[in-house]
């Protein structure tokens, strides 16, 4: 049995050069082969330098001019066209290898474990889920994308923008397949009251009817597990102008953190810029910049208006009793109040938590 090993330069000649050898012999130029085959000068030089594929017409145009046949036109072309694929193959091949080493940093196995990108072993593979992912030819652009490119620029202290960008990309994905009603401030306002009275329901019972009304305001909202090295609560952002993406981390069990941290993310969406990404984190309340504090006061007048709260703390008696009755009165879960009132000082943090209720979240 023979063995036949072939070898193959990686040196792309067009037919143009060996053609540029044949003309000084037959004492021709390129203008005139160029009137001999009837053929514009310049279209017949892309031709020749590759930059066009020749055609078996040209060829055999080309046999009557020159006396070389065909054949041998259509070959060189095809060769030259076959080692420009194969080096454009090596080269993608070289260039997902190169990108191999940011697997890891795009949460590659938390995102096999959520289901979003199938499981391989080999490094190229993993690398060509993550594009089909992100929708992108290559992680590098990821950076410089509108939605992500923000992040990348502020890199907040240990938090990975690569990371937040998988996390975030989770949420634009969800609200690409999720249909909504148009956009509407005025909408999205006017649920409010009804979305604070579902603090006093169950998870299971109340976000099929959260996810319900916000999408009829063109909301839609996405609760997702914590992502390390994220450190995120939240976040919103906008789809174009007919659709804004609400995101949870659901991190944490309390269920008074739940709802501030939901109504934060609100405040963004009714108080500002459409064309920002928001996102709520852990670092400290001094370092916040203005619109994160504006939405935080939003989200606390909105879960206790500002008046009926002064009026309750004057009265100085924060019994178990009083929590209850005022919170009956808000029609609000009575853990709201109590994380009011750790948070501006009025109780120690650690009285009355069995007034807070915990949620526990389907892994679905």
């Amino acid at each position: 049995m023979m063995i036949r090993e072939n070898y193959h330069s990686d040196l792309a000649i067009p037919p143009g050069e060996y053609l540029g050898e044949v003309l000084p012999e037959l004492g021709m130029t390129k203008n005139e082969l160029a009137r001999r085959m009837n053929r514009p000068a310049p279209k017949l030089s892309v031709i020749f330098n590759g930059e066009k594929a020749s055609t078996p017409d040209t060829a055999l145009q080309l046999e009557k001019v020159t006396g070389v046949p065909a054949h041998i036109w259509v070959g060189l072309e095809s060769q030259y066209r076959l080692t420009l694929a194969r080096n454009s193959e090596a080269a993608e091949l070289h260039r997902l290898k190169e990108e191999s080493v940011l697997i890891p940093k795009y949460c590659y196995s938390e995102l096999v474990k959520l289901g979003k990108v199938v499981k391989k072993t080999k490094s190229i593979e993993k690398v060509q889920e993550l594009h089909r992912f992100f929708g992108v030819t290559s992680l590098h652009t990821i950076a410089s994308l509108k939605r992500y490119e923000a992040i990348f620029r502020q890199g907040k202290g240990n938090r990975s923008p690569e990371a937040t960008a998988t996390w975030l990309r989770i949420g634009e994905l969800e609200g690409q397949k999720t249909n909504t009603a148009p956009f509407n401030k005025a909408d999205l306002s006017n649920t409010l009251p009804c979305i604070r009275k579902m603090s006093l329901l169950t998870p299971d019972t109340f976000l099929p009817k959260l996810e319900k009304v916000l999408m009829n305001a063109g909301v839609v909202l996405v609760l997702f597990p914590h992502f390390p090295k994220t450190f995120l609560r939240g976040a919103t952002f906008k789809m174009g102008s007919n659709k804004a993406v609400l995101m949870l981390t659901i991190r944490g069990s309390w269920a008074d953190i739940f709802w501030f941290s939901f109504f934060h993310e609100i405040g963004h969406l009714l108080l500002h810029d459409k064309t920002t990404v928001f996102l709520e984190d852990d670092r400290p309340k001094n370092d916040f910049p203005r619109f994160e504090k504006e939405a935080d006061h939003f989200a606390a007048n909105t879960l206790i208006q500002q008046n009926a709260y002064l009026d309750f703390v004057k009265t100085g008696s924060f019994f178990s009793d009083d929590i209850e009755l005022f919170a009956r009165s808000l029609e609000i879960d009575p853990g709201i109040v109590v994380g009011r009132l750790h948070h501006d000082g009025y109780i120690m943090n650690s009285w009355h938590n069995k007034l807070r209720s915990k949620y526990e979240w389907d892994a679905s």
